[in-house]
């Protein structure tokens, strides 16, 4: 695949880098020489110091054969004219383009609403993108989606599935510390999977001999409704969250604040997901910007809304906010983000959620003690690449720090894999696959040797990144 980056900014360069290291041929456009020069020496890519929205540089940079087009400046508009460029005369690269301003979103689904039997048939989109990202919005449904898990640790959850995929660590008074995966059915008779497990810093694919060892992390497989015993199996518990303290009422706090407090008036635009707050749960908005409280305390007459400096341990202690079971700390400051949410801990909040900008930063906050992290830049780059898999990819998830790919696809009538079993197909130490639907039924179950695969199943595997392109190639992938 051939691909162009608009932007090497944060996220190009690490989209880049995520693409380079399967093979692709990535072009990367920045018209900033300081950053073009420092990007030469990290990227085995081209790149060129140009304005990306000018159609004669990217025809001389050779658009013509691209096979996508994603647009990551710090700009919306350059971003849009960029794809709506390229599309007047490509039609059929793929645009994809980071798009911050709502209006935008409101502007595109009132459009399609008004003109309905325009864009039901080929009808371009508008624009000339074909899938927009706003990253506060993909962060905001990320951290909700933990909250609505009970905020124990990253979750990876799957569309219409009683499964899920919980990060825990392995307390020393665990009933599985010091026993080999092999051993688990010996353990429990719950209905779970390990997926992957995290061994100082190094995420792996497991083995039955891998050694479940007090601090390790393992990423479980298991039903929703199993997750306070698998809790407890690992040594920690799920605690109810009564109150909720959100730390800053800027863009993604408010959004966080509408999707559990107000989640239909989002889900007009399907920007959101989610189910909203359960009974007797209470929500806190804190901020010190006075017009960013007193527009949050207009807007969520429901919840409690302080003007106040989260850092000030008088302030926090008069309103209670040690008491609080959950603190969300999603400000504009990231790094402010990790080390409140940690103070906050030590205060006596009995659990955080702070919003940070990488993997790497997660790794950080996790040893200060921050019980989920939700990586802005990585949910981004993981929404981009879902939609550059082509159809048959429904989702992709980056584990920690992007070694694995947790990846939802369905396999089609090309397919190698069709009318086998699983242990014909089964690559130790490169992919594993964890569950398996097919027309017939409406849930997913895990897979077993067993396992006969037919076209049109969906499945969720894991792979090495290395090996993700192959692997759905493997599994019928249908290249756009």
């Amino acid at each position: 695949m051939k691909v162009f980056i608009v932007g090497a900014g944060f996220t190009g360069v690490q989209l880049a880098r995520l693409l380079v290291n399967e093979k692709n041929q990535v072009v990367l456009i920045d018209n900033n020489e300081e950053i073009t020069r420092h990007v030469v020496d990290r990227l085995d890519c081209t790149v060129i110091t140009q304005d990306g929205n000018n159609l004669q540089n990217l025809e001389e940079a050779g658009i013509a054969k691209a096979d996508a087009l994603v647009c990551l400046t710090d700009s919306d508009e350059v971003n849009m004219i960029t794809c709506s460029l390229v599309d007047s005369v490509y039609p059929d690269i793929l645009k994809i383009a980071r798009v911050r301003n709502y209006a935008y979103y409101v502007n595109t689904a009132a459009a399609k609403k008004s003109h309905a039997n325009a864009f039901s048939g080929n009808h371009r989109p508008l624009y000339g993108i074909d899938y927009m990202i706003h990253p506060d919005v993909e962060a905001a449904d990320a951290i909700v989606q933990a909250v609505e898990n009970g905020a124990v640790s990253n979750v990876v959850t799957f569309d219409n599935s009683a499964m899920q995929i919980n990060r825990i660590t392995v307390g020393k008074d665990s009933a599985f510390a010091g026993h080999k995966l092999m051993e688990i059915r010996q353990i429990t008779d719950l209905t779970m999977l390990v997926a992957y497990v995290e061994i100082d810093g190094k995420t792996m694919l497991p083995s039955g001999t891998t050694i479940m060892e007090p601090g390790c992390i393992l990423g479980i497989l298991a039903l929703k409704e199993d997750t306070s015993k698998i809790l407890e199996l690992c040594g920690s518990e799920q605690k109810e969250l009564r109150k909720i303290a959100i730390i800053g009422a800027g863009r993604i706090g408010t959004l966080l604040a509408t999707k559990l407090i107000e989640p239909r008036k989002m889900m007009v635009f399907g920007m959101l997901k989610g189910k909203g707050l359960k009974n007797g749960q209470k929500v806190t908005l804190i901020d010190t910007d006075s017009v960013l409280a007193k527009q949050a305390s207009e807007r969520f007459p429901e919840a409690t809304v302080y003007c106040g400096d989260a850092t000030d341990e008088s302030f926090l202690r008069e309103e209670g906010i040690p008491d609080y079971d959950l603190a969300i700390c999603a400000t504009h400051n990231h790094e402010l983000n990790m080390v409140l949410a940690a103070y906050l801990e030590s205060l006596g909040v009995k659990q955080s959620i702070s919003l940070v900008n990488s993997s790497a930063f997660a790794s950080i906050a996790e040893k200060l003690g921050v019980d989920v992290t939700v990586a802005l830049r990585d949910v981004i780059v993981d929404s981009i690449m879902s939609h550059m898999r082509g159809k048959a990819v429904k989702e992709i998830h980056t584990i920690t720090n992007g070694d694995l790919e947790i990846i939802e696809c369905e396999i089609s009538d090309a397919s190698k894999v069709k009318g086998k079993k699983m242990k014909e197909l089964a690559d130790p130490g490169k992919f594993l696959v964890l569950l398996v639907k097919n027309n017939s039924k409406k849930e997913y179950e895990i897979v077993n040797g067993e396992t006969l695969f037919s076209t049109g199943d969906h499945l969720v595997l894991i792979a090495l990144a290395e090996h993700s392109s192959k692997v759905l190639e493997f599994f019928g992938n249908e290249s756009e």
